[in-house]
């Protein structure tokens, strides 16, 4: 379904006011794949931060985010993978932009506010699973 851009509400998939999910948020940098270590979530290290520019792969399905985490871990860009398999912003590299605290799914934001910044070219990215499906979310800045 690669033309599901938004959800019904007309939101993106990020966005808090869904039916939520629980999830598990594996970090896993393009090094450190499979092994179920923080690939640079922040562990307690990071500042705190009140907001987050954030980019998102959204897959329905498993077999699909497994196969677009493989492209990463290949060294494949974060913004070319998302134009790739994303169901949700994928025009936008899988951009998401500046969210505040409070403003995205919990699992989501839980996982992405662990993470530290990283860039698309080298992206240190986290996984999890929502009620919109599969996200493999990535940190390009924080304040």
């Amino acid at each position: 379904m690669a033309g599901k851009n938004k959800a019904a509400d007309g939101k993106s998939a990020g966005d808090k006011n869904k039916s939520g999910g629980s999830g598990k948020g594996k970090g896993k940098g393009k090094d450190d794949a499979g092994e179920g270590s923080s690939g640079g979530g922040g562990g307690g290290k990071l500042k705190p931060a009140t907001s987050i520019n954030v980019r998102h792969i959204l897959c329905e399905k498993h077999a699909k985010k497994e196969t677009a985490v493989s492209k990463l871990n290949s060294g494949a860009k974060f913004d070319e993978v998302a134009r790739e398999f994303s169901e949700d912003k994928a025009r936008q590299g899988g951009s998401l932009g500046w969210k505040t605290r409070g403003s995205l799914d919990a699992a989501f934001e839980k996982a992405a506010y662990e993470l530290e910044p990283s860039t698309v070219a080298n992206p240190k990215w986290a996984e999890v699973k929502t009620g919109f499906g599969y996200h493999i979310i990535m940190v390009e800045g924080r304040k």
